[in-house]
């Protein structure tokens, strides 16, 4: 059994994706996205399934595709940004190398606008994402191993900043 090299957690529109992708590069591993997982395994958008069958659906499905990660796959990951919100997967976490990458209110209407991608954001951003990392941020904190701000930086920088807050060696 396998487990990956770094798991990336945070909001949505921090840049989990773009960040994972170039570590898994500059590491020489795969990388591997959840919120991806979903997707292929649905055939329809994140956003299709919060509107056809409401987030608990969604949620159950995310679950399952971040045990299904954990054990089986040994690169970087990315977790979807409400992953954190179940107990059993926030368990599986102890003991992970879990990078929670940060970003404030401003950053984070810059980066996700206005997007009808983003279901959970539909109505008022700024005020929705405030809730949201009310409810999440000391979630991400308790599964971290380190915190990464991505405020300002460059999705190189964050790179950076990851590898040596776990003081990983590149490939």
């Amino acid at each position: 059994m396998s487990s990956p090299v770094i798991v990336l957690v945070g909001p949505m529109g921090v840049g989990k994706s773009t960040v994972g992708r170039l570590l898994a590069e500059r590491l020489g591993v795969d990388y591997r996205d959840t919120d991806e997982d979903i997707v292929t395994a649905e055939g329809r958008t994140i956003a299709d399934i919060f509107v056809d069958e409401g987030e608990p659906a969604f949620r159950a499905l995310e679950k399952q595709a971040v045990r299904t990660a954990l054990t089986g796959h040994d690169g970087v990951l990315s977790l979807g940004g409400g992953a954190i919100l179940d107990e059993d997967t926030r368990a599986l976490l102890t003991g992970q190398p879990v990078v929670y990458l940060s970003m404030d209110v401003e950053e984070a209407v810059r980066r996700t606008g206005l997007g009808v991608a983003r279901p959970l954001l539909a109505v008022n951003p700024r005020k929705q994402w405030r809730e949201l990392m009310e409810a999440r941020r000391h979630l991400y904190e308790e599964v971290a191993t380190a915190v990464v701000a991505t405020d300002g930086r460059t999705p190189e920088e964050v790179t950076e900043a990851v590898l040596n807050a776990l003081e990983l060696k590149e490939a």
